[in-house]
């Protein structure tokens, strides 16, 4: 297994923001977090990215406990992209793209020729070489995401976590990015695990799901076990249409306004 999470809580203070979590992420999957505001999403990411310790867990990476690992030897095997990321640094897109390197390099932290090979490869993959020499914040959204995508790639990790990567892009440059997540698992063999708040995208990528609610496990498996108008109005707290996507078999989910409602 890529993620083994076993009994994992997690408190702010006294409040139980993630409560008593068990799942497994398969080697070499498309795994999506979804549920409402509040539900632990980005929490969950944090623990697993190694940015928060949690308390009373067994937490394993690739079979091996999460204790274990130094913070390089973490950042060789997880990449994690953050919802919100600063963008008002003056670095050109290459240089974001080479700190993806820092776990590999010396004292002096000085790249080598294979690191900048690797970040061209990187930049090429996710369609942003032409970019290159741009700086970060003379980008659009779609961009700038697709940089962070590529620095990522750039620590050549074995799993790659992104919170809610597409909240803030039009409907191409969401489509483009889950295209591009589908391409790192298909060809490069990478773990993808991400956080999601659209559940129809969710239902088109994801092979399995982890629906939380107040951090807590509301259903896990595939989307058409997770994403059932009963589970999802109860999470939800709002009446929901549920059919077959016509673009293949997968959940659809519809809200349903109130002026529709008789």
């Amino acid at each position: 297994m890529a993620i083994d999470v076993k009994n994992l809580n997690y408190y702010y203070g006294d409040f139980p923001a993630l409560k008593n979590l068990t799942f497994s992420v398969t080697t070499g999957g498309f795994f999506i977090i979804i549920g409402p505001n509040g539900s632990g999403k980005t929490t969950l990411m944090k623990v697993m990215a190694g940015i928060l310790k949690s308390q009373f867990d067994q937490l394993k990476i690739l079979d091996r406990p999460m204790d274990q690992y130094s913070r390089k030897a973490l950042a060789r095997t997880i990449a994690f992209v953050p919802q919100m990321i600063p963008v008002d640094f003056p670095f050109t897109v290459t240089e974001i793209v080479l700190m993806g390197r820092s776990p590999y390099l010396g004292m002096l932290g000085i790249e080598q020729e294979k690191d900048l090979k690797i970040a061209t490869q990187a930049l090429a993959f996710t369609d942003v070489e032409h970019l290159a020499h741009r700086k970060l914040n003379q980008l659009s959204g779609g961009e700038q995401q697709r940089v962070f995508v590529a620095k990522a790639i750039c620590q050549e990790p074995e799993i790659i976590l992104l919170d809610e990567p597409t909240a803030s892009l039009d409907l191409a440059h969401q489509v483009r990015l889950m295209d591009l997540m589908e391409k790192l698992k298909h060809e490069r063999g990478i773990t993808v695990v991400m956080v999601s708040h659209d559940v129809n995208l969710a239902a088109m990528y994801g092979d399995r799901l982890l629906l939380l609610n107040k951090g807590e496990m509301v259903r896990l498996g595939s989307p058409k076990e997770v994403l059932t108008f009963q589970t999802l109005e109860h999470v939800y707290g709002c009446t929901l249409l549920v059919d077959e996507n016509p673009l293949g078999k997968t959940p659809r989910v519809t809200p349903v306004p109130g002026k529709y409602m008789t």
